[in-house]
């Protein structure tokens, strides 16, 4: 099979202005893949499918990924004059990265028993309504899903034929598999025992100042079973 690098730039020769980057992955897996543009997502995933050489014809798996705001330390070399000389200086800086919610799906080819290929989409931000293509139409493996991306990280999938929560009560709020969620004190539909509710509460609510007696009085904060 093709390289990534190889079959990125045979999808931006077939593909009329499709952006593509490899994304590599220094892990022991070293699974690098492919990040493609939102705009020509579906073009792109109908040529890997359909490519004779490629046949990606089966995609087992599709997550989602939260990326909060970072901050990234890069070196970069820059010329600057250093005791009346120009050299070629190495220089740390930091630059602020803004969070994105990503798309990821692993694909297979039965038809030539290779792969996988990994493909992934990033949205602009992880603002509410955050919108990325669906590929569902292409791959009909990835409904339930990329149901499950949307009812866990919160992306609208734009042409999925039946896009609703698959895991949480359609009453739910919020989406669990983000970074900065915070589960709730108590859930409506599942009443939690006191004890758990108060535990949860005492990490987020300031302690309440004890009284003493006549205070107490004052301010009603009384055991009014006494």
């Amino acid at each position: 099979m093709d390289s990534l690098e190889q079959i990125k730039t045979r999808i931006e020769s077939t593909v009329p202005g499709a952006k593509i980057d490899v994304v590599p992955n220094a892990s022991p897996s070293l699974q690098s893949s492919l990040l493609i543009d939102n705009e020509h997502a579906v073009a792109i995933a109908l040529f890997l499918r359909d490519d004779p050489t490629l046949r990606l014809d089966f995609c087992s798996n599709a997550t989602g990924v939260d990326w909060l705001d970072r901050v990234v330390t890069k070196k970069v070399k820059e010329k600057k004059m250093v005791e009346g000389e120009e050299k070629e200086v190495e220089e740390t800086q930091q630059e602020k990265v803004p969070g994105y919610l990503e798309a990821v799906y692993h694909l297979y080819s039965i038809e030539h028993k290779h792969g996988p290929i990994i493909i992934r989409m990033r949205t602009n931000d992880r603002g509410e309504g955050v919108r990325l293509p669906s590929l569902t139409p292409i791959w009909r493996s990835a409904e339930f899903q990329e149901r499950e991306i949307f009812d866990l990280y919160g992306i609208q999938f734009e042409g999925h034929p039946d896009l609703r929560r698959i895991l949480m009560w359609d009453e739910f709020k919020d989406y669990p598999m983000r970074k900065d969620y915070r589960e709730p004190d108590d859930y409506e539909y599942e009443p939690t025992p006191h004890d758990d509710v108060l535990e949860r509460a005492k990490q987020h609510y300031a302690p309440r100042p004890q009284l003493d007696g006549a205070e107490a009085l004052r301010s009603g904060d009384v055991n009014r079973d006494l």
